[in-house]
């Protein structure tokens, strides 16, 4: 369909031209431009390479390829091309070959991609903000790779395979981006061809059930039943799970004076915690206002934040230095080596855990 300009006296059509008419070249500048604004193509999305192929025995390189706020990675495909080419199989391939990249290996990917870009930032760090994880968390890294594929014009062929692939399982999107010329300038209208906008929402929902369901299976084949029992000057907690033994040895910690930054501190050095490990506002807060700065503190620029992955309760929000903080609840292997390592660096404190004597029995 044609691009219309709205002037005071008419609607003028503008003249839909090709990338390669434009003088727009696919890596240098397509590619370049849009790995600087992914978001145009793939919202939520953190680019971590660039040209990548680091498998053996190929010359083939994915264009971009990235991770989402899910930690799925997310292979970018793109072509200039009028019909798109085969790209399909070509990302297919791709895909396969990530699929089992490790946390670190994307780590190590994102690093190299920030020092040909010049950029000092730390790769561990950035992409744990992104994920709004406290620390890297293999079972959950990585459980799918995403498909994007943006080129000028998509093929029936292409789009009917695309269809295909996405009603077996598979997640994989056509961005059309289409060149228009106005003069001088060049406009790019930017759409999504599969899925529809109007059956995005639907199909996503769908898409993260099923992961979700799948992923439930799984960790209920291994859910580690243990409990735990606290002492703290306070008293002697019920018997926890070793999550909520954490938040109990922190709160106890804090409520003998030591700060929240100082445990911050120790689980960042010691075990290698990101900073979204914690996530503090300004004030002595409850669960609605602390919430509410934290999603002000998002639009303003912030990383992101879900409340769900955080002890964000009344009773689970802790106050030190004039600022109110909450613990991630994102807690796995490690956990008793944390533990461990916050009561070791706070002697003096009478602070001390057991397992409880029926800590292997399923709680009713």
């Amino acid at each position: 369909m044609p691009l219309y300009e709205v002037t005071p006296n008419r609607i003028k059509a503008v003249e839909q031209t090709t990338f390669s008419a434009a003088g727009l070249k696919e890596r240098a500048d397509l590619q370049r431009l849009l790995r600087e604004q992914i978001e145009i193509i793939s919202p939520e999305t953190l680019v971590v390479a660039e040209e990548f192929g680091e498998w053996e025995d190929s010359r083939r390189r994915i264009d971009l390829l990235g991770i989402d706020r899910d930690a799925n990675l997310v292979v970018i495909e793109l072509k200039r091309t009028e019909d798109g080419g085969h790209m399909e199989l070509q990302a297919l391939r791709y895909a396969a070959m990530i699929s089992t990249m490790t946390f670190e290996q994307v780590v190590e990917a994102f690093g190299t991609y920030l020092r040909r870009q010049g950029q000092g930032e730390d790769p561990r760090s950035t992409i744990l903000a992104f994920l709004g994880w406290g620390r890297p968390d293999e079972k959950p890294f990585a459980q799918d790779v995403r498909i994007l594929l943006a080129s000028a014009e998509f093929s029936r062929e292409l789009t009917t395979a695309v269809i295909w692939l996405n009603n077996h399982g598979l997640d994989v999107r056509c961005v059309r981006l289409r060149p228009y010329q106005d003069g001088d300038r060049v406009l790019l209208d930017v759409q999504s061809v599969i899925p529809l906008p109007e059956a995005a929402d639907y199909q996503v929902r769908l898409k993260e059930k099923a992961q979700r369901e799948r992923v439930a299976r799984q960790a209920a084949s291994a859910r580690d039943y243990t409990r735990f029992i606290i002492s703290t000057r306070q008293g002697v907690s019920s018997r926890l799970p070793k999550r909520r033994a954490i938040l109990e040895v922190v709160k106890g910690l804090c409520s003998t004076g030591v700060s929240v930054v100082e445990i911050q501190k120790i689980l960042q050095t010691q075990h290698g915690y990101g900073p979204a490990v914690m996530r503090s506002a300004p004030g002595i807060l409850d669960n609605k206002t602390f919430v509410a700065a934290i999603a002000d503190e998002v639009r303003s620029g912030g990383r992101g934040f879900d409340p769900s992955r955080y002890f964000c309760g009344d009773e689970e929000l802790m106050a030190s230095d004039g600022r109110t903080y909450a613990l991630t609840n994102q807690w796995g292997e490690g956990t008793l080596e944390a533990i461990d390592s916050l009561l070791q660096a706070c002697p003096g404190q009478e602070i001390s855990y057991t397992t409880a004597e029926d800590a292997a029995i399923p709680p009713a």
